[in-house]
């Protein structure tokens, strides 16, 4: 090895030597304060693991009946361990490398948000009845099995349905026509129906040692505001509905990014009357919702059979654009230059 290199690798050697290094608690009972009640508390309370511990608040350790000094020293702790702290923005630009891209199943909408949907961030879809939410859904469950070189994860997916539309069959013909084994991508999907608003709360806050112990990597919530939008009636309980959809947010996007997963919602959307220009259609939510959401993607029928635009309405970092794709028995797909041009001219 010439003499320069060897310097070179010596001086990595120390400054790694140097590096404090992050303790490894492979259990909440192992960060230092937590006992047996305390573990227990926890995990009644929906934290089963270091890293959704990691993203806990003071307040909602509260519960647990520590002060909230140690409530600070056990969070402090855990996020020592997952390496949450002040960093440098070129270590960001290192870690954003990290972050994982989950093939839709249409290389045109794929292209519009720059490679696929993002890991760590909430993906959202609206659009009216029968514009392909589900679909999508479905589509994403399969995607999620592939192996990274055809755009997948290799990982599994958690399910939660409020709206009864999980379907088995579209699993089954989506999966054949990659041509994946379909009893293998059913094992690999994780299902809960939500009954109301708090037990889709409730599913959610306890899901962690679930996503850790299946490999999941992908978080679909379909739809999000089916049960809020119909128990929280009227403009008094408008207050209520907002602060519990943040907090579900919020919890969701805390377990993609302590798991490294994309999450994925749908919703509803409502019409404006007093809209006399434009799109009229609105999803539903507010602002709670369309700030928490990192991608929003509004989704409407083509008068022409299974086709569909995908627009994207909202980005951190990536204009919006607009894509006509596709819905059939093979899930979703790209649609051919023939159809786009025919398309074109029925608009």
């Amino acid at each position: 090895m010439p003499e320069d290199e060897s310097i070179n690798v010596e001086a990595e050697e120390k400054e790694e030597s140097a590096a404090p290094k992050k303790p490894k608690y492979e259990f909440i009972e192992d960060i230092p304060g937590v006992g047996p009640a305390t573990s227990q508390k926890l995990r009644e309370l929906g934290y089963h693991t270091v890293e959704s511990l990691a993203m806990a608040t003071s307040r909602e350790l509260e519960p647990v009946g520590v002060s909230e000094k140690k409530s600070f020293q056990i969070i402090n702790a855990a996020r020592s361990a997952v390496g949450i702290n002040f960093i440098r923005a070129d270590e960001l630009y290192n870690m954003r490398k990290d972050v994982l891209r989950l093939t839709s199943g249409s290389k045109a909408l794929d292209k519009m948000i720059n490679g696929g949907l993002e890991s760590q961030t909430i993906t959202e879809f609206y659009g009216e009845y029968g514009s392909g939410k589900s679909q999508f859904c479905h589509q994403l469950c399969v995607n999620v099995q592939l192996p990274p070189e055809r755009g997948g994860l290799g990982g599994g997916a958690l399910y939660v349905d409020t709206e009864n539309t999980f379907r088995l069959e579209r699993i089954i013909q989506m999966a054949t026509h990659l041509g994946l084994d379909p009893e293998q991508v059913v094992k690999n999907i994780i299902y809960a129906e939500a009954f109301t608003s708090d037990h889709q709360m409730f599913l959610l806050e306890n899901a962690d040692e679930i996503i850790k112990a299946n490999n999941i990597k992908i978080i679909i919530i379909d739809s999000l505001t089916a049960h809020f939008r119909s128990e929280y009636i009227g403009r008094e309980m408008l207050a209520s509905r907002q602060q519990k959809l943040n907090k579900h947010m919020h919890k969701l996007i805390s377990l993609a990014r302590a798991f490294n997963a994309v999450a994925v919602v749908t919703n509803q959307v409502m019409a404006k009357p007093d809209q006399f220009f434009g799109d009229a259609t609105h999803p539903i939510g507010g602002h709670i919702v369309g700030h928490t959401s990192n991608t929003r993607i509004y989704l409407r029928r083509s008068s022409r059979g299974p086709v569909r635009i995908a627009r994207l309405v909202s980005s951190p970092y990536l204009p919006e654009g607009e894509e006509i794709l596709k819905v059939t028995e093979n899930g979703i797909e790209d649609i051919t230059e023939e159809e786009k041009a025919a398309k074109t001219r029925g608009r």
